[in-house]
């Protein structure tokens, strides 16, 4: 299923979109970058069943932090199931985008005529070699769940080194999700 622009929305839409606010669970606490200590950008909600998917980025120093890599502490993904809340944003860093845009999913026809910003599921669509990565709770590797690709421009869009792919994965059963993305 691709992801098309569908628009602008509310920043706390509990709908695929990308930018806006991340819906949490009570409790949760903003993560920032292991190399430089700032608070990660938030970059996508992508409801998934009974839950949701956030996708965090650092954009404080872009290209200083190892944001690509989903264990080196330069981004976040989350996988909250339950009732979710806005969450609170942090008044220092780069924490969130400069537009919120509503990702449609229409069928990989369908979407020929639209600028696709991602797809749901399938296979991902490598850049480079497969770097699918393992759940650090049980080891299997990670389910792909969605693929998102750089939007129109700066304020819709994450950073991923100029045509990139951001990939995101997880792990249902240990509730583990996991980000990267490659150029």
């Amino acid at each position: 299923m691709h992801l098309i622009d569908g628009g602008g929305t509310a920043p706390d839409a509990p709908v695929l979109r990308t930018g806006g606010v991340p819906l949490v669970p009570e409790g949760f606490v903003w993560p920032h970058c292991r190399t430089c200590e700032g608070a990660l950008q938030f970059l996508a909600h992508l409801p998934a069943g009974d839950g949701a998917v956030a996708v965090f980025l650092c954009h404080n120093d872009p290209g200083m932090c190892e944001d690509w890599d989903p264990a080196a502490g330069g981004n976040r993904a989350y996988l909250f199931t339950g009732a979710l809340t806005p969450a609170a944003v942090p008044a220092e860093g780069e924490t969130l985008l400069g537009a919120v845009t509503e990702l449609r999913p229409v069928p990989g026809g369908a979407a020929a005529a639209q600028r696709t910003l991602g797809r749901l599921g399938g296979e991902p669509d490598w850049l480079q070699s497969d770097e699918t990565p393992h759940c650090p709770s049980c080891a299997a590797p990670m389910a792909f769940a969605a693929q998102l690709e750089e939007g129109a421009d700066h304020a819709t869009s994450a950073n991923f080194g100029g045509g990139g792919r951001g990939y995101v994965f997880a792990c249902r059963p240990c509730g583990e999700s996991a980000f990267l993305w490659q150029c």
